[in-house]
């Protein structure tokens, strides 16, 4: 048996059309899945598709902040591809505002695009009618819910909530052979770091990569540890938060 193959399995990615979603969603597919690609750029989700191997996969056009949609969206999904084995939700907004300029729309913003999605993802995951067993779901959340970073107290605290979530979601989910784990990034060369690094001086962004002992992340470098959380080589882990952050946390 290939415990790292994801061969005939029907693997839903969330934030498909860049970054750390676009690299999971190729990753699965060279591991053998037969991958949905959820995003809210169409554009972008085609890009991905013409770097994946394999075929059969599906695209998604769908903003997860329809909270009410999420249900049939992926009632749809499995109407089209069959019972999902896998989730990989890497969808998710950043934000970098201090204390003072913080509003209650920009918590409500963050919470309801970072916590809120995800638990709504897992609860319609959860469904027998959606996901086959034994199946997986991995969270992205971020080094920053254990190591503390001025200027993003909301966007800490919404991945804080997400480890917070894995753990009481393994818990629940266990006896019906769903494993729920997050992954925790350091920062990575994505358009979202782009932007961010924008907004920042030179010393600023030196400090950031200097803090990474082998250097900032590539997204493939995340995928990798989704990828192994989906597969049945971690059958056995569940409610973990595996930090990839080139040693970010280790000085």
């Amino acid at each position: 048996m290939d415990y790292f193959s994801l061969e005939g399995k029907n693997i839903l990615v969330t934030g498909a059309s860049s970054g750390i979603g676009r690299a999971t969603a190729i990753l699965c597919a060279q591991q053998g899945a037969r991958v949905i690609l959820l995003g809210r750029k169409f554009e972008g989700l085609e890009k991905t598709l013409t770097l994946m191997s394999g075929n059969g996969h599906l695209l998604i056009q769908f903003d997860l902040l329809q909270l009410d949609d999420i249900v049939s969206v992926l009632q749809k999904i499995v109407a089209e591809c069959g019972l999902l084995h896998g989730l990989a939700h890497c969808a998710g907004i950043h934000s970098a505002k201090p204390l003072r300029m913080l509003t209650t729309e920009n918590i409500h913003e963050i919470v309801q695009a970072n916590v809120v999605t995800a638990i709504l993802l897992a609860k319609a995951f959860r469904n027998k009618l959606v996901s086959d067993r034994p199946s997986s779901i991995v969270m992205l959340a971020s080094v920053v819910a254990t190591v503390g970073q001025p200027g993003v107290v909301a966007y800490a605290l919404s991945k804080g909530a997400l480890v917070a979530a894995t753990k009481s979601l393994a818990a629940e989910l266990a006896p019906e052979q769903i494993r729920i784990n997050s992954v925790l990034p350091g920062v990575i060369k994505t358009p979202m770091t782009e932007n961010l690094f924008a907004k920042m001086g030179d010393a600023q962004i030196t400090a950031i990569q200097n803090a990474h002992l082998l250097g900032l992340g590539e997204p493939e470098d995340v995928a990798c540890s989704i990828v192994f959380l989906l597969s049945q080589a971690a059958r056995w882990i569940t409610g973990s938060c595996l930090v990839v952050d080139g040693g970010y946390t280790a000085i």
